[in-house]
């Protein structure tokens, strides 16, 4: 089972928006481009032009390529040489056109900046690329130091205003995220809550039955059944008869009261596709057996708990698109078992997330498994026991 939500141009994501503006002001900077050579009447040679029109072309296949789309699930490297390949081509259109008018395209590489660097390393990016475009106004025959300067000044106020204004996009989106994904997970506990009050409530009613109204119904009959041999006549059947509605009513009450019972199951996979379809930038894919049930709501607050933990640690530290999660019974137990597609790590250092699973499980008697290598994600596998048993 997938959960995704239509299509809307909202749910295009921002890196997306500022691939297709670069797209755009790619087009736009074409247009002087090839217009350049008309208008200075044959000053720049057929070395400058063919230099120009290949950083353009690199810049665009940069800006095309699947590691921008792919963002922080890219590996670093990756990311850094696509950055730089869109530098490079930005400064060399400047520096072979003479002119400012790769300070566009630098604006399309700083904007890009937050959403596959670190802050601290984007700003570091931004203020080496605004002094690059200082570095060739020096090797012009009418550059000096003073120009240079101007121009990295002049640049570095271009780049920053597109850096922090992504910058502060991604920082609102990652709010509105976590904001998301806390909202599921307490609309997931108040329906596995609500769950749990609903089986309390019917549990008690039907103790106040059996205790109750059972007891007296019995009191009734035994009663009624003394008074059938001290009768006679007309009022012995009306006795007997009376006797054999108590017996009809106590047989009523005690059939209602094991059809209340029977109903205590906690609703375990409403809360979790609940749980599920409020998690940004990851499809969860869940496997739920029609037939799995609990009647133990600890349980199935433990399942909820790991479930909800195991998608907190692939949204912040997994860099996953796809979690699969399954849920198994047996007459072992039940196993809550979970993969995603992430990049996994060397050495895993348990926080206090994991740390509170498997104490949670260790309570029933049961334990959590996981697996986890560079470039094959995490694998968890969360057992406990079945009911009844520890």
């Amino acid at each position: 089972m997938r959960y995704m939500r239509d299509f809307r141009l909202a749910d295009i994501r921002p890196v997306d928006w500022l691939r297709y503006y670069g797209v755009l002001i790619w087009v736009l900077v074409c247009i002087p481009l090839a217009l350049l050579p008309v208008l200075t009447e044959g000053t720049f040679g057929t070395g400058a032009i063919v230099g120009w029109w290949s950083s353009a072309i690199l810049f665009l296949l940069a800006l095309l390529h699947p590691t921008l789309r792919l963002q922080m699930r890219s590996p670093l490297w990756r990311r850094v040489a696509v950055l730089l390949v869109m530098s490079l081509a930005v400064i060399s259109i400047s520096y072979f056109t003479r002119s400012g008018i790769g300070v566009l395209l630098a604006m399309v590489v700083a904007a890009m900046l937050p959403w596959l660097l670190p802050a601290i390393f984007g700003v570091a990016w931004v203020i080496v690329l605004a002094m690059g475009f200082g570095v060739w106004v020096i090797f012009m025959p009418e550059g000096t130091w003073l120009l240079a300067l101007v121009f990295v000044i002049m640049n570095l106020g271009l780049v920053l205003l597109p850096f922090i204004a992504s910058l502060l996009a991604l920082k609102q989106m990652q709010a509105r995220g976590e904001l998301r994904r806390v909202n599921s997970e307490l609309l997931a506990t108040q329906s596995l809550l609500t769950e749990n009050t609903r089986i309390a409530e019917r549990v008690r009613i039907s103790r106040e039955l059996h205790d109750l109204v059972g007891h007296h119904l019995t009191a009734l009959s035994l009663n009624l059944e003394v008074a059938s041999h001290l009768t006679e006549g007309k009022s012995h059947e009306h006795v007997n008869q009376a006797a054999s509605i108590a017996r009809l009513l106590l047989s009523d009450v005690r059939e209602v009261v094991s059809e209340m019972r029977e109903d205590d199951q906690v609703d375990l996979r409403a809360a979790l596709e609940m749980l599920a379809t409020g998690v940004p930038e990851l499809t969860v894919h869940l496997d739920i057996p029609e037939h799995l049930s609990l009647t133990d709501p600890r349980r199935a607050q433990i399942l909820l708990r790991c479930a909800q933990e195991v998608i907190t640690n692939t949204v912040r530290h997994a860099s996953a698109s796809n979690l699969w999660i399954t849920l198994e019974s047996g007459s072992d137990g039940t196993s809550l078992q979970a993969r995603d597609d992430g990049q996994g790590v060397v050495d895993l250092l348990p926080g206090n997330g994991l740390k509170g699973m498997r104490e949670r499980l260790s309570e029933l008697g049961g334990r959590l498994e996981i697996v986890t290598r560079p470039g094959a994600g995490f694998q968890v596998r969360a057992w406990m026991p079945g009911e009844g048993t520890t």
